[in-house]
Order: structure tokens, then sequence, then C-alpha cells
């Protein structure tokens, strides 16, 4: 679990094995801080936080020890002013090191980076730029590992949908804003994205 205020917990799924039918805390959050993203992880691989304002930080899982429901977790990464964690993602163990992070703004703004150029740091630090974030990109809202993806297909606040294929968003270093995949109406802004692999043919 991440939440936005850059804290982490990892809990044996076996916890919650008996959900209640009004739910159960799997999560103690301190005042001021929201749970903003839930992985399933394995041993040996690595987690990937991103905020808003473009920074992230990549360290081991084994780096966060196990704790029960209701414990609160441990700083994943330091947050500066006004930033928040908006998304966790998980680097699998035997992931390769060619393949893609898709990086997503507000105003439709994307790119992809290779996974190489984020190393393995200690967890609970600054982390390193992931996107050049300005007023014309707006903040950041998705990160996507795409190996053996297709298609990203993003919807935006006031509902408009556009699909567009992976190989056509070009591949930017880390500190770059990359380039404008849909074009947003005033007002507007993404809402959600989801990478897709090609449909099957009939």
């Amino acid at each position: 679990m991440a939440t936005k205020n850059g804290i982490v917990k990892k809990t044996p799924l076996k916890e919650f094995d008996n959900v209640r039918r009004n739910g159960l805390i799997a999560i103690k959050l301190k005042s001021g801080d929201a749970l903003c993203s839930v992985k399933k992880i394995a041993d040996g691989d690595e987690i990937m936080l991103a905020t808003k304002n473009g920074q992230s930080i990549r360290f081991s899982e084994r780096d966060v020890r196990q704790m029960g429901r209701t414990a609160s977790g441990i700083r994943g990464i330091k947050i500066k002013k006004g930033d928040e964690v908006v998304q966790m993602e998980v680097i699998k163990k035997n992931q390769d090191k060619k393949d893609f992070l898709l990086v997503l703004t507000e105003n439709g703004y994307g790119k992809k980076t290779l996974l190489s150029e984020y190393k393995t740091q200690g967890r609970g630090g600054s982390g390193v730029k992931i996107a050049h974030i300005t007023a014309k990109t707006g903040p950041l809202v998705k990160i996507e590992i795409i190996a053996g993806k297709d298609d990203l297909i993003v919807i935006s606040k006031k509902g408009q949908v556009i699909r567009t294929k992976l190989n056509d968003i070009p591949k930017l270093g880390r500190d770059t804003q990359g380039v404008k995949i849909m074009k947003m109406k005033v007002g507007d802004s993404v809402a959600s994205a989801t990478c897709v692999e090609k449909e099957q043919e009939e």
C-alpha cells in the first residue's frame, strides 16, 4: 500500500482472508493522509512511487518489513511541500531492463522512458525526476509499465476518450515533459488511463 504522503506498507494477503461484511482496517492513516495505491507484490520485486510534481523513487520490497493490518507503515519517499504521491507501480523481479514506463500528465502529455533510467535507491529518499512538470503539462496522474501492452486508452473528466498505439508515443528521458497525446477542451483534464493488449482477431 502507498499513501499520498509517501508512506508505504506491506501486509501478508492471509490477513485479509476473512473480511467481514462491514470491512476491515487495512492501514492506520495519520491525519491529512489518504491511501492512493495498492498492488500485489512478490519476493524480490521492486516498488516505484511517483508524485504529482514529477518525483519518483525505486526501491526493493525487502526494504519494507511486513506489518499487520492496523499498522501505519513507514516512509517510502520524502515528500516536498505541495507535493503528493499519485501512484505506485511494481517492477517484477524478472522484469526486462529494456521495458518502458509510461508517464502521463493531467493535460494529456505523455512519454515512454526506459526502466533502466530509474536506478534502485534506498527507501525514504527524495528520489529522482520522472517528468518535467509545467503549467502546460499539468501534474502527473499516471505511470504504468507497458511490457506486453499495445494500446493506451485515455478518458477525460468530461467523458472524452482516445485510443492510441503505444508505439506512436515517443521514447524520452526522465527529465522531459513528453508530447501531447490527447487534446483537451477548456476546463477538461485526464481522469483515467490504462494500457491494453491488442484485441484477438476473430
